[in-house]
């Protein structure tokens, strides 16, 4: 009898937990497949509260953390010790997610290690080598490694496509951002003072700002922002602050005054995904973000001059408001004076799949080991 091959599923952010999260469950349901988890630990805080919304535990963790880390110290660091681990997880492939210098070094040592790997979310492109920064570089770096490429829309295949991968190895799956979200936003409650607000008539928009190619103008985009508050003081503005030195020193000297703009620590994704879900608009330079509005039909400003999610564009939930202050500052105050423009974009459809991604990515797996049919709802 044929011994269940042993699928890694590496990661180290909370983004990547929580995308990979429905992976996890998915694989597990899935005869002949075990998961099991590598943690870098990359983002140490926020990665534990995401791990445990969803219950997983990593089987291994590189712990690789470091105050002000840099990314040449990071890659340096995660690249041997992951290598060495996946010898020791016996592991038959390797599932990275998305654009994180996580994904980009453990595909590189898994490749050195000769074992095949699965791209989460690939093919996005967003036609900018430093926008955003590193992303864009890394999954292109992982897109060159990987055996497997589960793309979350025929637009990412398409990018794929362009780029010579194998037709054979690329499965449009949709977006696993959405299997997530939905579970979360739909069994957890909003927090009882956010959900007074809204009993009370308050708007609510949550805010995110981290991107490295931001940072040199961050203090000048969060000027802007205390400016749009200013202008919408029936509206209650509630920013989750990146743990990052460079972030918390631009933003909080100018925010933390402005009377309807709540500072808060990094959420965990149980009190993240329901105040989204409670939001007339995300303003965010986030990747995911932008997928998790669309599945939750909120409207979303996206704080950056490219994104490699133009469906979301296309389709009408999605607005570039850039990363000027002046430019960004106008599209959020059209957008927030404005009830029927947001009421379109809410209205706009979501591109980025139904909320089975994570059984096709299963599927696709079994079927790469010869494991399961090739089901019928692949593209």
């Amino acid at each position: 009898m044929t011994s269940s091959k042993r699928i890694v599923l590496a990661f180290g952010t909370r983004p990547e937990a929580t995308k990979m999260a429905p992976v996890y469950r998915a694989l597990e349901a899935q005869p002949g497949l075990t998961p099991l988890i590598l943690s870098t630990g990359q983002q140490r805080e926020m990665l534990d509260g995401a791990l445990n919304v969803f219950g997983l535990t990593p089987d291994r963790d590189l712990n690789v953390m470091t105050q002000r880390q840099t990314l040449a110290d990071l890659t340096a660091r995660i690249v041997p010790q992951a290598g060495a681990v996946l010898r020791e997880m016996g592991a038959d492939m390797v599932l990275v997610h998305g654009d994180t210098t996580t994904s980009f070094c453990v595909a590189l040592a898994a490749f050195y290690e000769g074992i095949p790997v699965g791209h989460v979310e690939a093919g996005l492109r967003s036609g900018s080598l430093r926008e955003p920064f590193p992303e864009e570089a890394n999954r292109r770096l992982t897109g060159v490694l990987s055996t497997l490429d589960f793309s979350p829309t025929t637009g990412s295949r398409d990018n794929l496509r362009r780029e010579g991968k194998a037709e054979t190895g690329i499965f449009v799956t949709g977006q696993t951002a959405v299997d997530a979200v939905r579970e979360v936003a739909g069994r957890v409650p909003l927090r009882p003072e956010w959900q007074a607000r809204v009993a009370a008539g308050q708007r609510l928009v949550t805010v995110t700002m981290h991107r490295r190619e931001n940072q040199p103008m961050m203090r000048e985009m969060a000027q802007a922002l205390a400016r749009v508050a200013a202008a919408h003081p029936d509206t209650h503005f509630i920013y989750p602050v990146h743990l990052s030195p460079a972030v918390q020193e631009a933003v909080r000297p100018t925010l933390e005054v402005v009377s309807n703009f709540e500072l808060t620590a990094p959420l965990d994704y149980s009190d993240m995904a329901p105040l989204m879900a409670a939001s007339v608009l995300l303003a965010t330079d986030s990747g995911g973000l932008q997928e998790e509005g669309a599945a939750l039909n909120v409207p979303v400003a996206v704080l950056r001059n490219v994104t490699e999610r133009p469906e979301g564009v296309e389709a009408g939930v999605l607005r570039l408001a850039g990363n000027d202050p002046t430019t960004l500052e106008a599209v959020l105050n059209e957008l927030l004076s404005s009830p029927d423009l947001l009421e379109a974009m809410r209205r706009a459809p979501n591109p980025y799949g139904d909320g089975q991604a994570a059984r096709r990515i299963a599927q696709a797996i079994a079927w790469h080991f010869g494991l399961a049919d090739r089901p019928a709802d692949w593209r």
